[in-house]
């Protein structure tokens, strides 16, 4: 006999909610590609020590760049019996943070290092399906596909590393009954913040000499303005690189960027050739000029010309 939370995805099945709704589309995708039970008890499997350490290695930094992000996200929710789960592209948690005296009843619901949550494995459930969607997302409780998962609230947004590719993703989870939806788009809120942070400053890492700069975007899905609109620009004002959102919104790929492409022209601030190469000459003789407080001789011995030559490029820039 089915309990009533498989007869309603069931129901749901029957019908064509699947094409109206996120949640349903993710049930049918349990069911129906992945062959997956509702009703099936076992907790979700767990690698084994050697394979999780090397899931951690595949990790790279991340998990280390990711540290300070997660300590803010618990020290935001782990007063309210939440934990924090930093998984890796498959689905497994690679971190966490979580209060002792919650500890044990994380563990017996699977919330711990090591445990595969990948929707292929346990259906729809928040890091499964937001990996799987590429997007963030919470799934609360009976909206999980595996019944004995329905006591959990779970909100999840995916991180992406410098080339826009799917990297990992941060979660937050809880099982107390008495979460009220108000605060779960607080810990929304909060998640899709961590997860950018970390975005962020991996971006940074992966471009050291690199000036970054910040694109305009528009809202995400939870509302938020984006700030990861961020451009990579080498000491030449060529473009080395872009994050996701910034790919997106600047219509751009690994193809375009694999081509010297000027700043500038990304930014619609293209003029012709002669009037760049004087806005060029202005700012390096500026900067230099900065460096010597002024001294002329001195900037142009650092150039490596004259000062009588000097003398005629700041006349012709009218910088004299």
């Amino acid at each position: 006999m089915q309990t009533p939370h498989a007869e309603q995805i069931q129901s749901a099945l029957m019908g064509n909610a699947a094409a109206q709704s996120a949640v349903v589309a993710s049930w049918d995708r349990s069911m129906r590609l992945y062959g997956l039970d509702p009703e099936k008890g076992a907790l979700p499997d767990v690698l084994p020590d050697a394979e999780l350490r090397q899931a951690r290695e595949r990790m790279g930094s991340l998990i280390d760049t990711a540290q300070s992000a997660l300590d803010r996200l618990y020290s935001a929710v782990g007063g309210a019996g939440c934990c924090v789960l930093l998984a890796d592209k498959d689905g497994v948690p690679v971190d966490r943070r979580g209060c002792v005296a919650d500890d044990t009843i994380f563990y017996k619901l699977g919330l711990w290092t090591g445990a595969v949550w990948s929707e292929e494995s346990e259906g729809t459930n928040g890091i499964g399906t937001a990996l799987a969607e590429q997007r963030p997302l919470t799934i609360h409780r009976d909206q999980h596909f595996r019944s004995r998962n329905t006591s959990l609230s779970c909100t999840v947004a995916p991180i992406f590393d410098h080339r826009g590719r799917l990297m990992a993703a941060i979660d937050v989870s809880s099982a107390r009954a008495d979460l009220t939806e108000d605060f779960v788009k607080v810990i929304a809120l909060a998640v899709v913040d961590a997860a950018r942070r970390v975005e962020a400053e991996n971006f940074r890492l992966s471009f050291p000499k690199a000036r970054i700069v910040l694109a305009q975007s528009s809202d995400d899905a939870f509302g938020e303005r984006s700030a990861n609109a961020l451009i990579a620009v080498d000491s030449d004002d060529l473009v080395i690189g872009a994050s996701r959102s910034a790919r997106h919104l600047l219509g751009l790929t690994d193809e375009s960027l694999a081509r010297p492409l000027p700043a500038a022209d990304l930014f619609g601030q293209n003029g012709n050739a002669r009037q760049d190469y004087a806005t060029a000459e202005r700012n390096v003789i500026q900067r230099v000029l900065a460096r010597t407080s002024g001294n002329v001789s001195a900037a142009a011995a650092i150039m490596g010309i004259s000062r009588a030559t000097l003398h005629r490029k700041l006349k012709r820039l009218g910088l004299s």
